[in-house]
């Protein structure tokens, strides 16, 4: 598992121990019954959505089928208790103009301790945008991933699988001002090869590159609710709108699945139309 999952299958056990003790309730995960973990659930559906719940119920499920596989327990208290509904949730996106505006709104001659993190930033939207990669895979991003002369940046994404993405001219040409401002960065050891870096020469945090969003929105008076996964679904979104075959853009975000990708069939029903009108005897 990626450190991120295993962090909120963690938080998530610890959630349910926190509340064994602010209620007093003398069991542990090897004792609890099917009735105190129904309790912990209902208190904690007030506090987050139903996807969240969803997420933590599977997570304990799985932690008490290893209990039982450990032979700490016999039963699993979770096989009676059922996940919300949570359907299928169609992603936020933006407008082609809606980009622009943004980038548009950086600041290129933004400097913090002599360092042009104005340009940086440019580079990280213009490379979150233009090759549809997660917040993990732009913050891992290196120098040795770069392919520009045959156009393709090697992508790490969930379960360290790799893949080949294509990169346009304007973002090469973006991410090769940076590299040179990057050039005059006293760079720490264990960034040596990571593109993306703040001033001090360390890699970037997923949180930075969410603040660093925030702010432009802010600044850009976008009133949309708009993180690093918005660009992700634009990406895959407006490749479609444009014709572009479903299994390659399936390939370019790394999917399992083509069933994830599909979700974007739902966001411009106007694309099957074309198709069918284009490519139909009968049309």
């Amino acid at each position: 598992l990626s450190k991120n999952s295993i962090e909120n299958y963690s938080y998530d056990i610890k959630k349910l121990i926190s509340y064994l003790e602010e209620n007093d309730i003398k069991t542990s995960p090897l004792t609890i019954t099917h009735e105190v973990l129904k309790q912990f659930i209902y208190s904690i559906s007030k506090a987050i959505n139903p996807r969240s719940q969803a997420r933590l119920i599977s997570g304990l499920r799985n932690f008490f089928d290893y209990l039982i596989f450990e032979n700490y327990r016999e039963t699993n208290p979770l096989d009676l208790i059922e996940s919300p509904k949570i359907g299928r949730k169609l992603p936020d996106t933006l407008s082609v103009e809606d980009i622009d505006n943004l980038i548009n709104t950086i600041d290129l001659s933004y400097q913090y301790n002599g360092i042009n993190l104005g340009e940086r930033n440019r580079a990280i939207i213009e490379t979150l945008y233009s090759c549809g990669l997660r917040v993990s895979e732009l913050i891992e991003l290196k120098i040795s991933d770069l392919f520009f002369e045959e156009g393709f940046i090697k992508v790490t994404g969930k379960g360290d699988k790799q893949r080949f993405v294509p990169i346009g001219e304007t973002t090469q040409k973006f991410i090769n001002i940076w590299r040179g401002i990057r050039n005059h960065i006293d760079v720490q050891a264990h960034s040596k090869d990571i593109l993306f870096l703040n001033y001090k020469g360390n890699k970037l945090t997923r949180a930075m590159i969410f603040t660093i969003i925030r702010k432009l929105v802010e600044k850009s008076g976008l009133k949309k609710t708009v993180s690093p996964h918005t660009f992700r679904h634009s990406f895959a979104t407006h490749l479609l709108e444009n014709g572009a075959d479903l299994r390659a853009i399936q390939m370019m975000l790394g999917h399992e699945s083509i069933t994830t990708t599909e979700i974007y069939m739902h966001l411009d029903r106007s694309h099957l139309s074309d198709v069918l009108n284009k490519f139909h005897p009968r049309k």
